[in-house]
């Protein structure tokens, strides 16, 4: 488990590294930022060691933390903005922008369906990064409009997720990220070996849940 996690590391790594030799494309109203190149997305069934496994991130890293409604949900985001401060890691918070301004996080993940208050979420926090998962060219084109910083584009390979489709391919994500207007994070089903395929994709980085996993 440890050399593939930190397999799928280094391959994160190298397409950062291809990502800033491209002039990264900027959503209209965006912020010029350096976004991470890898994320760490939770989910309390496959990453049960959320705090473990967050210590384990390189400096520069991200996480976007998901409570599903979970009860302890601002204990763990509390102690996840410490570590982050601490490790030099930059946090953002699933679909819940009040919780992410309580514990001082650096913005939000909005899920597609919510993608339309993200004009609302960015007049009140303009410092915050605000990124939205897109599952068509047409949420991609909508995310750039709508002024995010970045999305998560998904399924790209096989997912465990229960509410993973069908998944694109390294073929499929590079005409849709080609045609992107912002940067565009693989998520689904990747790890340290199939990461490799997307080095021609285009994409900003990779996003992960068990391929992180400790």
């Amino acid at each position: 488990m440890e050399l593939k996690r930190r397999g799928l590391i280094a391959e994160a790594a190298k397409l950062g590294r291809l990502a800033q030799k491209r002039k990264a494309p900027q959503a209209l109203g965006a912020r010029s930022l350096v976004l991470p190149h890898l994320w760490l997305m939770t989910d309390p069934d496959r990453l049960p060691d959320l705090l473990g496994t967050a210590l384990t991130l390189p400096k520069g890293s991200g996480i976007i933390y998901r409570s599903f409604g979970r009860p302890q949900a601002l204990a763990e985001a509390l102690a996840l903005a410490d570590l982050a401060k601490r490790q030099g890691l930059t946090l953002l918070i699933g679909a819940d922008a009040a919780l992410a301004h309580r514990v001082g996080a650096d913005g939000v993940h909005l899920p597609e369906r919510m993608m339309g208050e993200a004009k609302q979420v960015r007049s009140r926090h303009p410092g915050w990064i605000i990124t939205t998962a897109a599952h068509s060219p047409r949420a991609l084109a909508k995310a750039a409009r709508v002024g995010l910083d970045a999305a998560l584009v998904s399924p790209v390979f096989p997912s465990r997720s229960p509410s993973a489709g069908r998944a694109l391919g390294q073929t499929r994500l590079a005409g849709w990220v080609s045609k992107a207007k912002l940067p565009a994070i693989a998520l689904g089903g990747i790890g340290h070996k199939n990461a490799r395929l997307l080095s021609g994709t285009g994409v900003w980085g990779i996003a992960a849940i068990d391929g992180l996993r400790t």
